[in-house]
């Protein structure tokens, strides 16, 4: 085996026995899973199916209450600050809802992770904005504000943010929500080009089952905190298991079950 294919078989990311709590209410139950280098992961999961805390103790803003968290070796429970200021250096993170400062320019949003976190000259931090405006196809968008963006480009920004640091890992939390059909598709494309230019891991967490399917080199399907399927994206869209294939098909839960199902995703929604 050559070097190379031995790396791309090494996990950047491995989850074990993942569980966590809010208060009483045990939200993840015991997630096991890897991310090896330069794949793509989806998780993909409904409302209240405990995905989006799986994000958040993923990028370390939530701690298990058991299991482990290992990102390039290192257990981010039990990492030390300076641990934690490493890895955080090697990870991106595109927001939901974009998450960049109003009171700021495209171009100041995108430079903050380079002032906060190198040494580098302002001339060269402008040349990295500029670089990394073009990577999201937003070319001479440095000096506007966010709320002159619309939807879409406010995401693409985001992303650029994201990059700034040229991450090993990058995280996007519903990259697609709220954006008409051919703004996500664009998201969606843009994301398939980064992988091919960067040798980095994707980690995508979406409801959206066209683009966790167009995207994904495996999909993780989270329902009621466990992992009901997991595997090749092809593998999961052909899969029988009646629970998926409910999701897969969009089939509504019935009777007194669907309401109590719903009470407890409206809930977990409010937690997680």
């Amino acid at each position: 085996m050559s070097l190379a294919r031995a790396e791309s078989g090494t996990p950047v990311i491995s989850v074990r026995g993942l569980r966590v709590k809010y208060g009483d209410r045990e939200v993840l139950h015991g997630i096991d899973f890897e991310v090896r280098r330069g794949e793509t992961v989806v998780i993909l999961g409904g409302s209240g199916s405990g995905k989006s805390t799986l994000l958040r103790t993923l990028v370390g803003l939530e701690k298990p209450s058991s299991g482990e968290v290992l990102v390039k070796g290192t257990d981010l429970a039990r990492a030390t600050p300076r641990q934690l200021d490493a890895i955080r250096k090697q990870i991106g993170l595109s927001f939901q809802d974009g998450a960049l400062i109003g009171s700021m320019t495209v171009g100041e949003n995108i430079s903050l992770p380079l002032l906060e976190h190198s040494d580098l000259a302002p001339s060269t931090i402008e040349v990295m904005v500029r670089i990394k405006l073009e990577q999201v196809g937003l070319s001479g968008f440095e000096q506007f504000s966010p709320s002159q963006l619309s939807g879409g480009m406010r995401k693409r920004a985001a992303i650029a943010r994201a990059l700034a640091m040229d991450p090993e890992i990058l995280f996007f939390d519903e990259p697609s929500a709220g954006l008409d059909p051919i703004m996500a598709a664009g998201i969606d494309d843009l994301i398939l080009n980064l992988k091919k230019a960067y040798a980095m891991s994707i980690i995508v967490v979406t409801h959206e089952l066209a683009s966790a399917f167009l995207i994904a080199d495996r999909i993780i399907l989270i329902d009621r905190g466990s992992i009901l399927a997991m595997g090749p994206a092809k593998e999961i869209q052909q899969s029988t298991l009646p629970r998926v294939r409910q999701f897969l098909d969009r089939v509504a839960d019935s009777g007194a079950e669907d309401e109590v199902d719903h009470l407890r995703m409206f809930t977990e929604n409010l937690t997680s």
